[in-house]
Protein backbone atom coordinates (compact mmCIF):
# COMPACT_ATOMS: atom_id res chain seq x y z
CA UNK A 1 0.00 0.00 0.00
CA UNK A 2 1.57 3.09 -0.91
CA UNK A 3 2.34 6.27 1.27
CA UNK A 4 -1.21 8.51 -0.30
CA UNK A 5 -3.63 5.55 0.05
CA UNK A 6 -2.27 5.31 3.92
CA UNK A 7 -3.33 9.02 4.14
CA UNK A 8 -6.33 8.20 2.76
CA UNK A 9 -7.14 5.90 5.14
CA UNK A 10 -5.98 7.61 8.20
CA UNK A 11 -7.96 10.93 6.96
CA UNK A 12 -11.05 9.17 6.31
CA UNK A 13 -10.56 7.35 10.04
CA UNK A 14 -10.72 10.81 11.63
CA UNK A 15 -13.27 12.01 9.73
CA UNK A 16 -15.29 9.51 10.65
CA UNK A 17 -14.93 9.30 14.22
CA UNK A 18 -15.25 13.23 14.51
CA UNK A 19 -18.86 12.77 12.81
CA UNK A 20 -19.31 10.11 15.00
CA UNK A 21 -18.44 11.82 18.24
CA UNK A 22 -20.27 15.16 17.03
CA UNK A 23 -23.23 13.34 16.48
CA UNK A 24 -23.36 11.52 19.62
CA UNK A 25 -26.65 11.10 21.92
CA UNK A 26 -24.44 9.14 24.65
CA UNK A 27 -24.45 11.34 27.55
CA UNK A 28 -27.24 13.94 26.63
CA UNK A 29 -29.69 12.67 29.25
CA UNK A 30 -26.83 13.88 32.41
CA UNK A 31 -27.65 17.76 33.14
CA UNK A 32 -25.12 20.08 33.74
CA UNK A 33 -23.18 19.67 36.98
CA UNK A 34 -21.39 21.48 39.42
CA UNK A 35 -18.11 21.30 41.89
CA UNK A 36 -20.62 20.70 44.52
CA UNK A 37 -22.07 17.95 43.11
CA UNK A 38 -21.50 14.10 43.83
CA UNK A 39 -21.39 12.19 40.80
CA UNK A 40 -22.35 8.25 40.85
CA UNK A 41 -22.86 5.90 38.06
CA UNK A 42 -23.38 2.41 38.38
CA UNK A 43 -24.86 0.54 35.27
CA UNK A 44 -28.04 1.51 34.63
CA UNK A 45 -28.21 4.89 35.85
CA UNK A 46 -25.93 7.88 37.26
CA UNK A 47 -26.65 10.57 39.80
CA UNK A 48 -26.29 13.64 42.26
CA UNK A 49 -26.46 13.34 45.25
CA UNK A 50 -26.89 15.51 47.82
CA UNK A 51 -25.10 15.31 50.95
CA UNK A 52 -26.82 17.75 52.72
CA UNK A 53 -30.50 16.82 51.65
CA UNK A 54 -29.27 12.62 51.54
CA UNK A 55 -30.69 12.57 48.73
CA UNK A 56 -30.17 12.33 45.28
CA UNK A 57 -31.17 15.50 43.06
CA UNK A 58 -31.72 13.96 40.08
CA UNK A 59 -30.99 10.21 38.69
CA UNK A 60 -30.61 9.81 34.45
CA UNK A 61 -30.53 7.04 32.41
CA UNK A 62 -31.60 6.23 28.77
CA UNK A 63 -34.11 3.50 28.45
CA UNK A 64 -34.41 1.58 24.96
CA UNK A 65 -37.31 -0.97 23.67
CA UNK A 66 -35.03 -3.66 23.98
CA UNK A 67 -34.46 -3.39 27.95
CA UNK A 68 -37.85 -3.06 28.25
CA UNK A 69 -38.09 -6.56 27.12
CA UNK A 70 -36.02 -7.60 30.33
CA UNK A 71 -37.01 -10.74 32.45
CA UNK A 72 -35.14 -10.29 35.82
CA UNK A 73 -37.49 -10.20 38.34
CA UNK A 74 -37.49 -7.47 41.11
CA UNK A 75 -35.87 -8.14 44.38
CA UNK A 76 -37.18 -5.73 46.82
CA UNK A 77 -33.47 -5.97 48.37
CA UNK A 78 -32.94 -1.88 49.78
CA UNK A 79 -29.79 -1.48 50.56
CA UNK A 80 -27.34 2.26 50.87
CA UNK A 81 -25.19 2.69 48.50
CA UNK A 82 -21.52 1.88 48.95
CA UNK A 83 -20.50 4.26 47.25
CA UNK A 84 -21.93 7.05 49.21
CA UNK A 85 -19.47 6.99 52.38
CA UNK A 86 -21.31 9.54 54.25
CA UNK A 87 -24.69 11.53 54.63
CA UNK A 88 -26.42 8.40 53.69
CA UNK A 89 -29.82 7.79 53.94
CA UNK A 90 -30.53 4.17 56.30
CA UNK A 91 -33.54 1.77 56.13
CA UNK A 92 -34.26 2.68 60.07
CA UNK A 93 -35.18 6.06 58.19
CA UNK A 94 -38.06 4.83 56.24
CA UNK A 95 -38.91 2.30 58.82
CA UNK A 96 -42.83 3.05 60.27
CA UNK A 97 -42.51 6.85 58.97
CA UNK A 98 -45.29 6.04 56.68
CA UNK A 99 -43.79 6.68 53.66
CA UNK A 100 -42.43 3.94 50.84
CA UNK A 101 -38.92 4.25 49.85
CA UNK A 102 -40.00 5.71 46.03
CA UNK A 103 -37.95 4.69 43.36
CA UNK A 104 -36.30 7.66 40.89
CA UNK A 105 -34.95 5.04 38.30
CA UNK A 106 -38.12 2.43 38.22
CA UNK A 107 -37.05 -1.22 39.00
CA UNK A 108 -39.06 -2.09 36.31
CA UNK A 109 -36.67 0.04 34.05
CA UNK A 110 -34.02 -2.30 35.21
CA UNK A 111 -35.27 -5.52 34.28
CA UNK A 112 -32.77 -6.14 31.54
CA UNK A 113 -29.85 -6.88 34.08
CA UNK A 114 -29.74 -8.67 37.14
CA UNK A 115 -26.76 -6.55 38.69
CA UNK A 116 -29.07 -3.09 37.29
CA UNK A 117 -32.06 -4.62 38.93
CA UNK A 118 -29.98 -5.26 42.24
CA UNK A 119 -28.95 -1.07 42.03
CA UNK A 120 -31.91 0.01 41.64
CA UNK A 121 -32.72 -0.59 45.19
CA UNK A 122 -30.02 1.54 46.61
CA UNK A 123 -31.73 3.97 49.15
CA UNK A 124 -29.77 6.49 46.79
CA UNK A 125 -32.10 6.15 44.40
CA UNK A 126 -34.75 6.87 47.13
CA UNK A 127 -37.33 9.39 48.05
CA UNK A 128 -39.99 9.76 50.92
CA UNK A 129 -43.27 9.39 48.79
CA UNK A 130 -46.76 9.38 49.29
CA UNK A 131 -47.99 5.61 49.57
CA UNK A 132 -50.60 6.30 47.45
CA UNK A 133 -48.88 8.85 45.07
CA UNK A 134 -45.97 6.09 44.82
CA UNK A 135 -48.19 3.25 44.09
CA UNK A 136 -50.85 5.70 41.98
CA UNK A 137 -50.05 8.44 39.56
CA UNK A 138 -46.40 8.32 40.19
CA UNK A 139 -46.63 4.59 38.42
CA UNK A 140 -48.75 5.42 36.03
CA UNK A 141 -46.07 7.97 35.24
CA UNK A 142 -43.56 5.07 34.73
CA UNK A 143 -45.72 2.86 32.97
CA UNK A 144 -46.07 5.91 30.22
CA UNK A 145 -42.66 6.31 29.89
CA UNK A 146 -41.72 2.20 29.57
CA UNK A 147 -44.61 3.18 26.55
CA UNK A 148 -42.33 5.77 24.78
CA UNK A 149 -39.07 3.64 24.58
CA UNK A 150 -41.15 1.04 23.27
CA UNK A 151 -42.72 3.53 21.07
CA UNK A 152 -40.01 5.54 20.25
CA UNK A 153 -36.90 2.97 20.03
CA UNK A 154 -35.20 4.72 23.33
CA UNK A 155 -35.91 7.32 25.70
CA UNK A 156 -33.97 9.94 27.97
CA UNK A 157 -35.23 10.24 31.11
CA UNK A 158 -34.26 12.43 33.82
CA UNK A 159 -36.20 12.59 37.46
CA UNK A 160 -35.85 13.65 40.93
CA UNK A 161 -37.20 15.19 44.16
CA UNK A 162 -37.45 19.01 44.10
CA UNK A 163 -35.48 19.93 47.16
CA UNK A 164 -35.96 22.98 48.95
CA UNK A 165 -35.02 24.11 52.88
CA UNK A 166 -37.28 23.05 55.62
CA UNK A 167 -39.25 20.36 54.43
CA UNK A 168 -40.40 18.02 57.24
CA UNK A 169 -38.23 15.37 57.58
CA UNK A 170 -38.42 11.05 58.19
CA UNK A 171 -36.04 9.07 60.64
CA UNK A 172 -33.04 9.62 62.61
CA UNK A 173 -30.86 11.15 59.68
CA UNK A 174 -34.35 13.67 59.04
CA UNK A 175 -34.79 12.27 55.13
CA UNK A 176 -36.36 15.35 53.76
CA UNK A 177 -40.49 14.39 52.24
CA UNK A 178 -40.36 16.47 49.41
CA UNK A 179 -42.99 18.61 48.21
CA UNK A 180 -43.13 17.37 44.75
CA UNK A 181 -40.86 15.26 42.12
CA UNK A 182 -40.28 15.71 38.42
CA UNK A 183 -39.33 13.76 35.63
CA UNK A 184 -38.23 15.45 31.91
CA UNK A 185 -38.03 12.95 28.80
CA UNK A 186 -36.41 13.10 25.72
CA UNK A 187 -36.84 11.78 22.24
CA UNK A 188 -33.76 12.15 20.74
CA UNK A 189 -34.80 10.10 17.05
CA UNK A 190 -34.54 12.27 14.12
CA UNK A 191 -36.98 14.00 12.63
CA UNK A 192 -39.45 14.57 15.42
CA UNK A 193 -36.79 15.23 17.92
CA UNK A 194 -39.02 16.63 20.84
CA UNK A 195 -39.17 16.59 25.16
CA UNK A 196 -41.94 16.57 27.93
CA UNK A 197 -41.72 17.55 31.41
CA UNK A 198 -43.60 16.82 34.80
CA UNK A 199 -43.89 18.18 37.94
CA UNK A 200 -46.15 15.56 40.25
CA UNK A 201 -47.38 16.81 44.09
CA UNK A 202 -46.57 14.09 46.42
CA UNK A 203 -49.64 12.85 47.05
CA UNK A 204 -52.24 10.53 45.52
CA UNK A 205 -54.09 11.89 42.08
CA UNK A 206 -56.85 10.51 40.28
CA UNK A 207 -56.07 13.44 37.79
CA UNK A 208 -54.60 12.58 33.70
CA UNK A 209 -51.11 12.81 33.37
CA UNK A 210 -51.49 15.74 30.88
CA UNK A 211 -52.47 17.93 33.76
CA UNK A 212 -49.00 17.55 34.89
CA UNK A 213 -46.75 18.53 31.96
CA UNK A 214 -44.70 21.94 31.84
CA UNK A 215 -41.90 23.02 29.66
CA UNK A 216 -38.75 21.93 30.44
CA UNK A 217 -37.38 25.65 30.92
CA UNK A 218 -40.62 25.61 33.57
CA UNK A 219 -39.16 22.87 35.29
CA UNK A 220 -35.66 23.60 34.88
CA UNK A 221 -36.63 27.01 36.80
CA UNK A 222 -37.62 25.07 39.76
CA UNK A 223 -35.29 22.54 40.11
CA UNK A 224 -32.45 25.57 39.41
CA UNK A 225 -31.07 22.25 36.86
CA UNK A 226 -30.09 22.61 33.60
CA UNK A 227 -31.29 19.91 31.49
CA UNK A 228 -30.45 18.45 28.02
CA UNK A 229 -27.37 20.89 28.08
CA UNK A 230 -25.47 18.66 25.65
CA UNK A 231 -28.03 19.23 22.73
CA UNK A 232 -27.03 21.47 19.98
CA UNK A 233 -28.47 25.00 21.38
CA UNK A 234 -30.93 25.07 18.40
CA UNK A 235 -32.95 22.41 19.51
CA UNK A 236 -32.12 22.90 23.22
CA UNK A 237 -34.11 25.96 23.06
CA UNK A 238 -36.84 24.61 20.83
CA UNK A 239 -37.94 21.23 22.51
CA UNK A 240 -37.17 23.03 25.87
CA UNK A 241 -39.67 26.23 25.44
CA UNK A 242 -42.90 24.67 24.70
CA UNK A 243 -45.21 21.37 26.68
CA UNK A 244 -46.58 19.59 23.48
CA UNK A 245 -49.03 17.32 24.78
CA UNK A 246 -50.24 15.87 21.38
CA UNK A 247 -46.59 15.36 20.28
CA UNK A 248 -46.20 11.80 23.09
CA UNK A 249 -50.03 11.28 22.65
CA UNK A 250 -51.34 12.38 25.81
Amino acid sequence: MNRLKVYLILFFVVFLCGFISTNSSEGIEIPTTTKSDLIICHSGYCLAYDENYKLAKWVAYELTFAETQGTYARNDKFKPDPLILKNSASLADYKKSGYDRGHLAPAADMKWSAEAMRESFYLSNMSPQDKSFNRGIWKKLEEQVRDWAIENTAVYITTGPILEKGLPTIGPNQIPIPKAFYKVILDYSQPDIKAIGFIIPNQGSSSPLSTFVLSIDSIEKQTHIDFFSKLPDEIENRIEQTACTQCWGL
